[in-house]
């Protein structure tokens, strides 16, 4: 693995994890209405979602691009194009801060690790960030593509186990600041959409790995 793959699937990590999703939104209402120990053992559910979802995935992107190398070239557009939605979703107007929670009666922690898990398993954004996020920064050239997968999408779940983590901690404290300054949810929104949209443009412009995967 190369650092630029390791930067660059850190950073579009960074930029998902805090565009606001189901996953966050249910972490911040439980966090606050629950307090902190319930949204950290949501949390853990969410954790074992993505460590579900990049399992299957691994194993899915090893055979698909044994069987078939075009399949690189048509998974990394599908990825960009996702990129570009979520940039979209993110600056278009009309949008609602997740830290205006929702309210949640009190469930005991083996249900609260359950929600977190189905919340994440049944998250789109999850779903389709594995299947098209990955292949964008492996290089099947070099060989051991699950190898590949599990350390780029390890990258990907201890970013997003961090931020989250902070986030549970935090979501108290948060929802009061920023309920005061729409400013800075704004910024948030602009600054996350606008590194989504401009990585999505970099990857559907680059052709250098797809040409390698083919030959």
């Amino acid at each position: 693995m190369t650092f630029g793959a390791l930067a660059g699937i850190a950073l579009v990590a960074l930029g998902m994890v805090l565009t606001p999703g189901p996953n966050m939104a249910y972490l911040v209402s439980r966090s606050i209405t629950q307090g902190r120990r319930a949204g950290l053992t949501s949390l853990t559910g969410v954790a074992m979602g993505f460590m579900a979802y990049l399992g299957a995935t691994c194993f899915g992107l090893t055979a698909v691009f044994a069987l078939v190398p075009e399949a690189y070239t048509a998974i990394k557009l599908i990825g960009a194009g996702y990129l570009l939605y979520l940039a979209w979703k993110t600056l278009k107007p009309g949008g609602v801060s997740v830290f205006q929670p929702k309210a949640l009666r009190p469930d005991p922690p083996r249900k609260l690790f359950m929600m977190g898990l189905v919340t994440n398993l049944l998250n789109p954004k999850a779903a389709v960030m594995y299947m098209s996020l990955l292949p964008q920064f492996i290089d099947p050239a070099a060989g051991h593509v699950m190898a590949q997968s599990f350390m780029l999408g390890s990258v990907q779940i201890v970013i997003s186990m961090a931020i989250n983590t902070v986030i549970v901690l935090t979501a108290g404290s948060l929802a009061a600041f920023l309920a005061t300054r729409p400013t800075w949810l704004r910024f948030q929104r602009y600054a996350m959409g606008t590194l989504l949209g401009a990585f999505a443009v970099k990857l559907a412009a680059d052709r250098s790995r797809a040409v390698v995967a083919t030959s």
